[in-house]
């Protein structure tokens, strides 16, 4: 059974910092992409970023480009977050998620691509 994990959301005000961890279970020997979505109050769910197995290929919304930075440590079977220069538009609940993958090389940078999710961990940023 797979599972995914996220943690360390939290309250931060506009400029400031926070890391978001996630941990997937279950996936084994598998190889398999990460990525982190979020859903904010009266907007659809919007991907923010992903990461490919071999971690040299990544993917930035162009909302937190030059903001976040998406990093694994496949030995923990864990990706990170890095969100600096927070915004109150990053307010949302953020969402991890992943899926196996044949490729070194590829992250999926849409929800549909993705089978496993966790349950989500809220950022607020205030202004």
């Amino acid at each position: 059974q797979v599972q995914v994990a996220e943690s360390g959301g939290g309250l931060v005000q506009a400029g400031g910092s926070l890391r978001l961890s996630c941990t997937a279970s279950g996936l084994n020997s598998d190889t398999y992409f990460m990525g982190w979505f979020r859903l904010a109050p009266g907007k659809e769910r919007e991907g923010v970023s992903c990461i490919s197995w071999g971690g040299e290929d990544t993917y930035y919304a162009d909302s937190v480009k030059g903001r976040f930075a998406i990093s694994r440590d496949n030995a923990k079977n864990t990706i990170y977050l890095q969100m600096n220069n927070l915004k109150p538009e990053d307010t949302a609940m953020y969402y991890c998620a992943a899926d196996r993958t044949y490729s070194n090389t590829y992250c999926g940078s849409s929800e549909v691509e993705y089978r496993y999710w966790g349950r989500g961990t809220q950022v607020t940023v205030s202004s």
